[in-house]
């Protein structure tokens, strides 16, 4: 088996990368709070997380506070397990000598 095995394509890119890892650490994150914290652009963001709800890895929930629309974002079971299995893999290939 090689050691690169359990390292999800998905996360490849810094984006969804860092989607992921802000919603394991948290409940939910708004899209304007992933914005500001992952420096990334509407368009850029909202590619991203389509494509980690197309996975089923993310949860979107619209909504409306007062007359503005609100959208939020949360892991799913089946995205944190796969995000624990590519972090794992991840240290694995790290500490892997030759």
């Amino acid at each position: 088996m090689s050691i690169i095995t359990n390292i999800n394509k998905l996360f490849d890119h810094r984006i969804r990368l860092g989607i992921m890892s802000v919603l394991m650490v948290n409940e939910y994150a708004d899209f304007n709070t992933l914005k500001d914290l992952l420096g990334a652009t509407d368009g850029n963001l909202a590619s991203h997380t389509k494509a980690l709800e197309k996975a089923e890895y993310i949860l979107i929930e619209k909504q409306f506070i007062g007359k503005k629309p609100n959208t939020r974002y949360s892991a799913s079971k089946l995205g944190k397990a796969e995000f624990k299995k590519h972090i794992n893999a991840l240290e694995k290939l790290i500490n892997t000598k030759p």
